[in-house]
């Protein structure tokens, strides 16, 4: 299948995902017991009127039966306005367009790390199986994986911002900055993206093992050991190239809890991007915020699916993609 039609195809699954996503918002934004007038209006609704209550429902068509609220607000998704944001008092677009680059490089680096970190121990691990290195790797694997990444986020705080001294503990830049530069930016980025990539790391350094040591039992493999080639290139260039193809799609597959952490971590690092924003419009019931959120990151992940498909295919052309 070309790599055209397989974007078409992938593109028409797309659109009733992105709609079963909007209309799940819509439903449990219904749901909802708070009124967004009383949220917009924060203390003031204490000595506000319920006509100047009214009002502001009607401004905005809260009252308005649910069809005809999720009709309007695609509409105005189309126009590129996904509304009006009741936590930040701007619109949402403006709030997701000043905050999805942080959130992009916390991803894509933590991504980047974890995918160099556990290709080389990975597969270092499957070609000494079963010695120190792999007893010891697997153990540190198992046991991140049963910590929350909230808790390894509030720990590296604890022991390399507060008791080494090494890292900030938390924001974007130091307090007396006098602007954002890329190098204090970097520095504050350190802590954050080490923890997302080792929270994830697990999967995929587990992942890699297993490949690994499965592609170096192939016969392909063994004839080029029995060849006379050196244990190096028979790793790298035969086991570890066999094992990337599964690799490929466990990237696009594990993408949304890697965002999920990312939201977690900034939250406690206190970083400026769409994770911050999302956890104070889920406490401040901001369902315009939230809803487009929620359908950004859903288009994110199906793009990211789509390309990993495509990569695969790529690396392989022998695959098929029939879906």
């Amino acid at each position: 299948m070309s790599a055209r039609r397989t974007v078409g195809r992938r593109l028409l699954v797309a659109v009733p995902v992105l709609a079963a996503t909007s209309m799940g918002m819509f439903a449990l934004g219904a749901a909802s017991p708070y009124d967004p007038a009383e949220q917009y209006a924060g203390a003031a609704a204490f000595t506000a009127t319920d006509e100047n209550l009214a009002q502001l429902r009607a401004n905005w068509g809260v009252d308005d039966p649910l069809p005809v609220q999720y009709w309007r607000w695609i509409t105005n998704l189309v126009q590129g306005d996904l509304g009006w944001s009741i936590t930040r008092h701007e619109p949402v677009t403006s709030v997701i367009a000043a905050r999805a680059g942080w959130t992009l490089l916390l991803v894509g680096a933590a991504l980047a790390l974890v995918l160099v970190a556990s290709l080389l121990l990975g597969t270092v691990a499957a070609y000494r199986r079963g010695g120190w290195l792999d007893r010891g790797l697997r153990a540190a694997a198992y046991a991140v994986e049963a910590m929350p990444v909230f808790w390894l986020a509030l720990a590296a705080i604890t022991v390399f911002a507060l008791v080494l001294g090494w890292f900030p503990a938390g924001g974007l830049t130091d307090i007396a900055a006098d602007g954002v530069h890329a190098g204090d930016v970097a520095h504050h980025l350190i802590l954050p993206i080490t923890v997302l990539a080792v929270s994830q790391a697990p999967w995929f350094l587990l992942f890699v093992r297993d490949s690994v040591a499965d592609s170096l039992r192939d016969d392909h493999v063994l004839a080029a050991r029995g060849r006379g080639l050196p244990g190096r290139t028979v790793l790298f260039g035969h086991a570890l190239r066999t094992a990337l193809l599964p690799f490929l799609t466990l990237i696009g597959t594990h993408l949304p809890e890697l965002v999920g952490g990312a939201v977690l971590v900034e939250t406690v690092f206190s970083l400026p991007g769409l994770g911050a924003v999302t956890v104070q419009a889920a406490l401040g019931s901001d369902f315009p915020l939230l809803a487009a959120i929620t359908l950004v990151t859903t288009a994110v992940v199906l793009t990211a699916n789509l390309l990993t498909d495509l990569a695969y295919t790529a690396a392989d052309p022998r695959v098929r993609l029939d879906g």
